[in-house]
Formats: C-alpha cells, sequence, structure tokens
C-alpha cells in the first residue's frame, strides 16, 4: 500500500498531456482515504503489525477509493455530489493537507486553497499578521505583498480589522479576507469549497468577477459547490463523487445532469 503527495515543477519532465493540450498540472491515480467512525476507538500495537482482516475494522468506512484524473492546466473543474461523500476530502488531497491510505496526486506547482472558513489562517494572529504569514509561506516576497498588500485589504473591506485577531471577525470577513489573500498568491492552481455561499450578494460578485480574471489568466480551478449556476458559470468539466467513488468524470453539464437525475428526481 503507497501512498503520496508531491508538488512538482511546471518544467518538470514528469508532467503528462496528450499532443496539442496544456500540461497536466495535477495528476491523481488510485486515491483512497480512510476514516473511523468511532474516533474514540484506539488500535493496539498488534494492529499495526496484523493483516488486512484484522486492520479491517467494522468502525472504519473510505471517505474516497481508488479516484483518478488528470487535470490540464487552465481547466475549471467542478466537484460535484452530496455531502459526506468525499468533496472536501479531495480537495484536501490536492491541497497537500491530507495523505491519502492509497494511492498518490502529483501537483505541478503550488495551490492557493480556500478549503475552509478560516483559510487556514491562525486565529490568535492579527489579520495584518495572517495577510504577512500567509503570503510568505506561498514565497511572495516582501516586495511583492507590500504592492498588493493595499488592495489586498481594499478588496476585502478590511481597513478596519487589520489589527483584530483573526477569531474575532464574523464569518462574512473571515471568508472576505481568506478570499482575497488567496486570490492575489501566484500558485497556478486555486481551491475553493464551498465558503463563497458565506458571504453577502455583492461580495460574491466581486469574487466571481476575480475567479473570472484568474480563469483568463489561465489558472486552473477546482470548485466544491452545490449551487449549479456557478459550477455551469465557471467550469467545464465535471467530477461525480458518491459513496467515496468517482461516478462520473465529463462535461460539467452531463456531470449535473446525472447527479440530478440519481438525486434530484
Amino acid at each position: 500500500m503507497t501512498s503520496s503527495h508531491e508538488v512538482a515543477s511546471p518544467s518538470g519532465a514528469s508532467q503528462q498531456g496528450t499532443p496539442g493540450a496544456a500540461p497536466a498540472i495535477i495528476t491523481a491515480s488510485g486515491l483512497g482515504v480512510r476514516f473511523r467512525r468511532n474516533r474514540g476507538a484506539r488500535r493496539s500495537f498488534k494492529d499495526l503489525f496484523a493483516g488486512k482482516q484484522r486492520r479491517a475494522h467494522t468502525g472504519e468506512f473510505w471517505a474516497l477509493r481508488d479516484v483518478s484524473f488528470t487535470v490540464h492546466a487552465g481547466e475549471a473543474i467542478g466537484v460535484v455530489g452530496r455531502n459526506g461523500q468525499g468533496k472536501s476530502t479531495l480537495l484536501k488531497l490536492v491541497a497537500g493537507v491530507l495523505l491519502p491510505d492509497t494511492g498518490h496526486v502529483t501537483v505541478h506547482g503550488g495551490v492557493a486553497p480556500l478549503i475552509e472558513l478560516t483559510g487556514g489562517f491562525a486565529g490568535d494572529l492579527t489579520v495584518r499578521d495572517n495577510i504577512h504569514l500567509t503570503a510568505g509561506l506561498h514565497g511572495l516576497s516582501r516586495a511583492e505583498l507590500a504592492e498588493r498588500f493595499d488592495s489586498i485589504v481594499e478588496f476585502a473591506g478590511a481597513e478596519g480589522v487589520l489589527d483584530t485577531p483573526f477569531k474575532h471577525l464574523s464569518s462574512g470577513m473571515k471568508v472576505r479576507v481568506a478570499f482575497s489573500v488567496v486570490s492575489q498568491l501566484d500558485e497556478p492552481v486555486l481551491l475553493v469549497d464551498e465558503v463563497l455561499a458565506v458571504g453577502d450578494k455583492a461580495f460574491r460578485t466581486k469574487c466571481y468577477r476575480r475567479i473570472d480574471a484568474l480563469l483568463t489568466e489561465g489558472k486552473t480551478l477546482f470548485l466544491v459547490s452545490h449551487n449549479e449556476r456557478d459550477l455551469r458559470r465557471f467550469c467545464s468539466r465535471g467530477l461525480y463523487l458518491d459513496q467515496g467513488e468517482l461516478q462520473l468524470d465529463g462535461p460539467i453539464d452531463d456531470v449535473l445532469n446525472r447527479y440530478n437525475a440519481e438525486h434530484n428526481s
């Protein structure tokens, strides 16, 4: 059983692609993630060296199983499925914040993740410190951040909360700040997981314009949403997950039609 998350240079020789197509930017093969329903249960030392039969506790379930796909640079992918079917788990694997139990995912370049309400920000740090920390972790120099700082703050409407600890912000302001920072990073892949549903209508409109601009620049988008209008607007391709398995990988209209036929009829 092997598992890995790799980040490769965009110019790496390991990229794949079909003739005339953009190079592969994300490659997933046989991804599987197993969780335990009873978090209080513990494995014994013997379990670590036991066979599969002993390790396969009844309290375990596969959040994802045998999921494989390739994404090419510039694609906009909508991840579709009911709650609890592995969509957020898949994005966390691509982001590298979760490791698979089986399979591997390779990302050619960095990832700008907005996969939870806090955007991964530190609650005890101020908004200003979080902006500097996140930018630094994603490779922005001090000079580059200085050039973008005012536009980040203005986009979020965060002028009055720069020195406020992030944990004291409202849910809406957390999303504003997180999206504003993440969308200003130079990473080639943007991951967005439902968080835009928290913001108000005016801010969502700003976010939509920013996403349109990023796609025009050739960025790759992974979008998890239950909003069909958003999925059809931004995405040309869909991944339909059900019971942790990839049921369909195809044009977004086909994926949504299949999902609706199975769950909304």
